[in-house]
């Protein structure tokens, strides 16, 4: 058996597929880290507004642990749900402007327990091709019809709507695309949910903190956070932490409280944890500027990848690909940023398509404009040398 793993491990290196771990040793102020000794300004993290060593979430942290100790110690429907954890669901609720609020250890655990929970056998889910891992690991879980549309193709999504029955139906997309960086058409898919009867479900992962005026995400910014069914996200990227949520209705929050499995199977969140989460909601909610300030030098860093010839999909949000197509070249394209202190990792199949890896570039409001001034010029340079450019 260890020899056939060996071998597929081997097979992997040869089409520049395999992944390897590479050490932080240190975690900088400005959005920088320390690996192999060298300094390097981080374009690869989702720490979108810089919470994650911000000093009032530290000190959360530090409190919360203190008055509620380092972890639950079971499950939350036996008796490690703590009055951190229903104050924490309430502010969270507040936030998306929902009902009621459930928190989950992941993310990926989310989206597995809610969509798994709510639909299976003779029901169908549509699914845009390019929604996260977590989403479709739910789906296949759930035993559900799948149905999947094309990249933001509304007109073929009502197509399928218009063919296709089921006992339920289900809509579920991202809101800010992981690897694209390009936004789900949320008017639309409002319009047709409603006029076909059936649910919405939207991941506002990459969205949370980053997007609409409080920074309750896309559904906010677009003024459609009511019409939207189901409310999914997470703590981990622009919130600094670690975890995933659910909001909506309060039937459907106590409805995944019975049938998530992720959720009845799982320790609560640590209440540590649980602190970030509280004191990051707050600055997410005063701090508009941290924001404003990320929109703007995205918007800026864009144009400027734009103009030097460079591919970056349909970006419209802080994760900004360049396409370069080939495994190995791509590698190397990242290879040769670091060795000029730029940290951006490669996306390979099966995360991107055969033949569409790119390097992605993930700002912060961490970081500085100057730095992030001199990381463009930097990716024009290395990318003319490598004849990159459209």
């Amino acid at each position: 058996m260890l020899e056939q793993l060996v071998q597929e491990l081997a097979a992997l290196e040869a089409q520049a597929l395999r992944r390897r771990l590479q050490t932080v040793e240190e975690v900088l102020p400005g959005g920088k880290v320390r690996l192999g000794g060298e300094v390097l300004l981080n374009l690869s993290a989702n720490d979108y507004l810089g919470l994650a060593q911000d000093p009032r979430v530290i000190e959360a942290v530090q409190e919360a642990a203190a008055r509620w100790g380092a972890g639950s110690g079971a499950s939350r429907l036996v008796v490690g749900h703590y009055a951190l954890h229903e104050a924490v669901e309430r502010q969270l609720a507040a936030f998306k402007g929902t009902e009621a609020a459930v928190i989950f250890s992941t993310g990926y655990a989310a989206n597995l327990g809610t969509i798994s929970a709510l639909v299976g056998p003779g029901d169908v889910i549509f699914s845009d091709r390019l929604n996260h891992a977590s989403i479709y690991d739910g789906i296949k879980l759930s035993g559900a019809a799948l149905q999947r549309f094309p990249h933001r193709d509304l007109e073929r999504l009502e197509q399928m709507l218009k063919k296709v029955g089921g006992k339920k139906r289900l809509i579920v997309t991202d809101s800010v695309f992981s690897v694209d960086g390009d936004l789900a058409p949320l008017t639309g898919l409002v319009a047709l949910k409603e006029r076909y009867g059936a649910w919405l479900m939207i991941d506002e992962a990459h969205a949370t903190g980053v997007l609409g005026p409080r920074g309750a995400g896309l559904a906010e910014a677009l003024g459609l956070a009511s019409r939207v069914d189901i409310h999914m996200g997470t703590f981990s990227k622009a919130l600094g932490s670690l975890g995933g949520y659910v909001a909506g209705d309060r039937g459907l929050i106590e409805y995944l409280h019975n049938r998530a499995r992720s959720f009845i199977y799982s320790t609560g969140l640590a209440p540590p944890v649980l602190g970030a989460i509280a004191a990051a909601l707050k600055i997410v909610v005063a701090e508009p500027q941290r924001r404003t300030y990320l929109q703007e030098e995205s918007e800026k860093f864009r144009r400027g990848l734009a103009a030097a010839g460079l591919d970056t999909l349909r970006s419209e949000s802080q994760i900004i690909p360049v396409l370069v197509g080939e495994n190995a070249r791509t590698l190397e394209f990242a290879a040769r940023l670091r060795q000029r202190d730029l940290m951006a990792v490669a996306l390979r199949p099966p995360t991107v398509p055969p033949g569409r890896a790119r390097v992605r570039f993930s700002l912060s409001a961490a970081h500085s404009r100057e730095d992030l001034a001199g990381a463009l010029k930097t990716i024009v340079a290395v990318a003319g040398e490598m004849g990159l450019a459209r």
